[in-house]
C-alpha cells in the first residue's frame, strides 16, 4: 500500500492578540479533516510537539508558519522580542498566513500604539511591515476574526499544491474579491431604500441609518455563513468592515451624508448612476418591502 504523505510542519505564533482567530478557527466543523493533513509543531492551544518556551530555544523549520495578532518588535514571547522571533521563523518558512486583521494591518491595537504597531506586511495601507522582504510568500486573511472556513481554505490549498491568485493585499480573491453586500438578504431593501432603524430585525437596510459598511468591505460573510448559518447582517447587525485595512472605523453605525447623500459611494458606482437610482427608487412605495416579514401576531 502507498504510504501517506507527509504532514505539513505549522507553526502558529502569536503576537498581541485577544485570541479572537485562535478560537474561530476551533469552530471549524472540517477541523478534524484537516489536522490529518497538518501537524502544529506549536500551537497556543491545540496538541502540538513544542511548548512556545521550547519552540525559542532552537527555531525550527515550518512548512506553514501562522501569525495571529498584531506585531511590535519589542513584544516578547518567551523572553524573546518579537522582532528577532518571528524574523526567524519566517526565513525558515514556506508560506507565512497574517491571520486576522491585527496581523494583517494593525487592526485595533495599533490604536493603542499607532507608531509601534503594525501587521507583519502592511501599517493600515501602507506596505510597511516588518516582512515586507518576504512578500511573495506571505497571504493576508483579515476579518476580527477570519472566518475558520478562509483559514481552511488557504491550508487546503497549500496541501494541494495549488497556486493562490492574490488581490493587492495579498488577500485570496477567492474570498475577498467579493463584498459583504454580495449575498446579503437585504439588498433589495438597499435597491429600494427602504431603511432599517434598529438592530436585529430581519426587515429593512442597515446601510444609511446604521452605517452597514458591507457596500465597502471586500469579504466572503453572505457566502461563507458563520456556523454555516448566519453573518451579521443577516441577524441584523451592520457590517464593521473588519476586513479592510481602514478597519476600526471611527462613528461605528453611521454613515456620513450630504443632504440624504452618501459622502462616500458604494465601491464602483459613479455618483451621478448612484443619485439617478436612489431618486427613482424613492418614488416608489412597495408594500410588499413595508410590512414584516414575518407577523407576531398572525
Amino acid at each position: 500500500m502507498p504510504s501517506k504523505p507527509a504532514k505539513l510542519r505549522v507553526i502558529w505564533l502569536q503576537g498581541i492578540t485577544c485570541n479572537g482567530n485562535t478560537h474561530s478557527f476551533l469552530n471549524d466543523s472540517s477541523l478534524g479533516n484537516l489536522l490529518e493533513s497538518i501537524e502544529f509543531i506549536h500551537h497556543p492551544i491545540l496538541p502540538c510537539t513544542k511548548t512556545l518556551k521550547e519552540l525559542v530555544k532552537k527555531l525550527p523549520k515550518s512548512d506553514i508558519l501562522i501569525f495571529e495578532g498584531a506585531y511590535q518588535g519589542s513584544f516578547e514571547r518567551a523572553g524573546m522580542a518579537m522582532e528577532t522571533l518571528l524574523s526567524v521563523l519566517a526565513s525558515k518558512t514556506k508560506h507565512i498566513i497574517a491571520l486576522g486583521s491585527c496581523a494583517s494591518f494593525g487592526g485595533i491595537f495599533k490604536e493603542g500604539d499607532p507608531e509601534h504597531i503594525s501587521g507583519i506586511l502592511f501599517d493600515k495601507e501602507e506596505e510597511r511591515g516588518p516582512l515586507k522582504m518576504m512578500r511573495e510568500k506571505i497571504i493576508l486573511l483579515s476579518g476580527c476574526p477570519a472566518h475558520p472556513k478562509w483559514l481552511s481554505f488557504v491550508i487546503e490549498m497549500i496541501v494541494a499544491g495549488k497556486k493562490i491568485v492574490v488581490d493587492e493585499y495579498c488577500r485570496p480573491k477567492e474570498l475577498y474579491a467579493y463584498l459583504v453586500h454580495n449575498g446579503c438578504l437585504r439588498n433589495e431593501y438597499f435597491e429600494w431604500k427602504v431603511d432599517s432603524e434598529v438592530f436585529g430585525t430581519k426587515e429593512g437596510c442597515l446601510f444609511y441609518a446604521q452605517g452597514c459598511q458591507g457596500p465597502y468591505t471586500h469579504g466572503s460573510c453572505n457566502k461563507i455563513l458563520w456556523n454555516e448559518v448566519s453573518s451579521k447582517t443577516r441577524a441584523g447587525t451592520p457590517c464593521v468592515g473588519c476586513t479592510e485595512p481602514t478597519f476600526p472605523k471611527r462613528e461605528l453605525f453611521t454613515t456620513k451624508t450630504y443632504m440624504s447623500i452618501p459622502a462616500e459611494m458604494p465601491l464602483g458606482i459613479p455618483k451621478r448612476s448612484y443619485l439617478a437610482l436612489a431618486g427613482a427608487a424613492k418614488s416608489f412605495h412597495i408594500k410588499r418591502l413595508e410590512e414584516r416579514l414575518i407577523d407576531d401576531n398572525a
